[in-house]
């Protein structure tokens, strides 16, 4: 049975060696690879060694070496159709059905691969070109020469609508490929489909494995709407699950035991140039699951060179949000921070590698930037500010799903709350000042008596109004929230397709919500919403009936934004922060369920109080549910 390149990549990409191997071998780290006793042979000095980055096991105990599937089949036997079945069950990749279809689809892969490629040297060959001399010159003002250009493929999309078309062409490629590789710019409007690259500088996007999949183009010119524009979704190119210089940077990163992510393509190529090589960079997007996962195949700690600005703090800040569900023992992120005004071509091209050395070598761990976002942002001169800058300090904490990595950043957040509000000598009183930085005591934290002594156990209790709320209780009924971000895309059509993959992922209570959601999914297809569709659906009995009662629970207020007549951005923004508050409250539930085990498993004042805090967060989302704005 033959199994497409691209499956069996795909179930590399989601089961790193160590994961697969630590099933069966009791593995410990070593410097970047991870080792262990032979699973071939007896013997009691490990010679078994795995590494993630390089995807493959050796044993030097009996010569075999290979990746998952090889391990897999030696290991219990397994002919390689059926490894790769088991291993695809555990990665949840769904294996095409083998047919003559599929193994056409593959072979049309293969044939877009082809197309790009040639649409790579055409524009490496226009760059060399006289049409190419001013990109030449633009480049080599920014410090890219001859070899940078060679390494990266650089390339030039001449201003002619049809030049790329017209080369491919001659070259036998059809126009439906050059459509489907995103290389031509068509819709039914568009009698003649044309170039989507013109008079841009070329950055070649390769995959992990070297190919080039889509591009990225500079404007020459200022006056275009996108200075940056990149290749669209293609059957090659998804962006989220790709880095640019990936192909590269792996092995730099494996002997660094490094990887640093910066913003653009112009940024890694004079990362690398100063003498970094491990650098990549998302494309054009805030990172995501799938980067996140690649950067910690490559390095543990993987470094987020950001700019020292006010928006690079608030990318810090989302890269941070996004990590924190994921960490786990060894995994997490770290933040360098350049000087204010500077990217890090700017820094490369003036300070050179020193300069870059240092910004990397002081950057701040996850747990640093998560107290300084919070910390900088806090007045903390009277209770009720101290207060509800310990709440939203310690509330991030909940996303983290290891259970070991949240009791430990607990712990961390717990210290530095307790140093920061610990009693100051008796002149030092009231005198605390707001200062800038990562810890300490600043900010009016010094200097404030400690509140009433703690209630014993058996006399706190959670409150009425957090008891008897849709949150602490699953009821029959619907969720008042759900109703409301479900009924408020149905009744403004234009806000669907926003907000669709939120919606499709969304983990819904109420029965009612769920056939509603359906019908919405059902009718938004194509990358557009089929209001004609919709209203039919509503025809139907038990949409109409799961309608009504989405409506019951729907307060007054909020009914008045699912009026046409409504502001369409206010709307927009409500069902925004509706989402936020329903992710909250599902975090909130199942940090509370971990909280009352911790309590139930070991009655410490510690767990006590986390079970309280927790509960006091849910009574605070409640809250924001009971009292929504007009």
């Amino acid at each position: 049975m033959k199994f497409p390149p691209s499956v069996l990549e795909e179930i590399k990409a989601r089961l790193p060696v160590s994961a697969v191997v630590g099933k069966r071998v009791r593995l410990a780290k070593a410097g970047r690879e991870w080792k262990g006793l032979s699973p071939f042979n007896a013997e009691k000095t490990p010679s078994f060694f795995v590494n993630d980055q390089k995807g493959s096991f050796f044993d030097f105990s009996s010569g075999k070496n290979g990746d998952i599937f090889k391990f897999v089949m030696e290991t219990e036997g397994l002919s390689f159709p059926e490894a790769v079945e088991k291993l695809a069950s555990e990665a949840g990749v769904a294996l095409p059905k083998v047919s003559f279809e599929t193994q056409v689809q593959e072979e049309k892969r293969k044939g877009l691969h082809e197309v790009v490629e040639l649409a790579a040297r055409f524009f490496e060959a226009e760059l060399q070109s006289e049409r190419g001399g001013l990109a030449r010159r633009y480049l080599s003002g920014r410090g890219l020469e001859a070899q940078a250009r060679q390494l990266f493929r650089m390339g030039y999309a001449p201003p002619d609508r049809f030049s790329l078309r017209d080369h491919l062409a001659g070259k036998g490629v059809g126009a439906d490929a050059m459509m489907e590789t995103g290389l031509l710019v068509h819709g039914e409007e568009i009698a003649v489909p044309y170039d989507r690259f013109r008079d841009r500088i070329m950055f070649p996007i390769h995959d992990a494995r070297g190919r080039v999949v889509a591009f990225g183009g500079r404007a020459m010119s200022a006056d275009v709407p996108a200075k940056y524009l990149n290749s669209p979704e293609t059957p090659l190119f998804h962006k989220g699950a790709l880095l640019f210089n990936h192909h590269n940077a792996r092995k730099a990163a494996h002997d660094t035991g490094q990887v640093i992510v910066v913003e653009g393509y112009v940024d890694v190529i004079a990362m690398t140039l100063a003498g970094f090589p491990q650098v990549v960079a998302p494309l054009g997007t805030a990172l995501t699951e799938d980067q996140l996962g690649l950067l910690w195949r490559m390095a543990e700690e993987p470094v987020i060179c950001l700019d020292g600005d006010k928006a690079g703090r608030k990318a810090a800040g989302r890269a941070i949000d996004l990590a924190l569900p994921m960490l786990e023992p060894g995994k997490s992120l770290s933040f360098a921070l350049l000087p204010e005004g500077q990217d890090p071509d700017d820094l490369a091209r003036s300070g050179g590698k020193q300069a870059v050395a240092e910004v990397i070598g002081s950057a701040k761990p996850l747990v640093d930037m998560l107290w300084a976002r919070e910390f900088e942002a806090s007045q903390l001169d009277t209770p009720e500010r101290r207060a509800a800058f310990e709440r939203r300090v310690k509330e991030p904490l909940g996303l983290i799903r290891d259970e070991a990595t949240r009791r430990h950043y607990r712990r961390e957040i717990d210290e530095r709350v307790g140093q920061l509000f610990a009693p100051a000598p008796q002149q030092e009183r009231f005198e605390g000042r707001r200062q800038s930085g990562f810890g300490g005591n600043a900010r009016g934290g010094r200097g404030f008596q400690r509140g009433p002594e703690r209630q014993p156990l058996s006399q706190v209790r959670a409150s009425p109004q957090l008891t008897n709320s849709a949150m602490l209780q699953r009821r029959h009924g619907e969720n008042p929230r759900e109703a409301f971000i479900l009924l408020a895309l149905a009744s403004h059509a234009d806000l669907v397709m926003r907000c669709v993959d939120e919606i499709a992922e969304l983990a819904l209570d109420g029965l009612a919500a769920e056939r509603f959601r359906q019908a919405l999914l059902e009718a938004a297809f194509d990358g557009s919403f089929d209001q004609e569709a919709f209203g039919r659906r509503l025809e139907q009995t038990r949409v109409a009936e799961a309608r009504a009662a989405l409506l019951a629970v729907t307060q007054p207020a909020e009914r008045l934004k699912l009026l046409q007549t409504a502001d369409l951005e206010s709307v927009f923004d409500s069902i925004r922060q509706a989402l936020v508050l329903h992710h909250r409250a599902r975090t909130l539930h199942s940090e509370l369920k971990a909280a009352e085990r911790a309590l139930a498993d070991e009655p410490t004042e510690a767990n006590f109080a986390w079970m309280k805090d927790v509960k006091a967060r849910l009574e605070a989302v409640e809250g924001t549910e009971a009292n929504p704005e007009d």
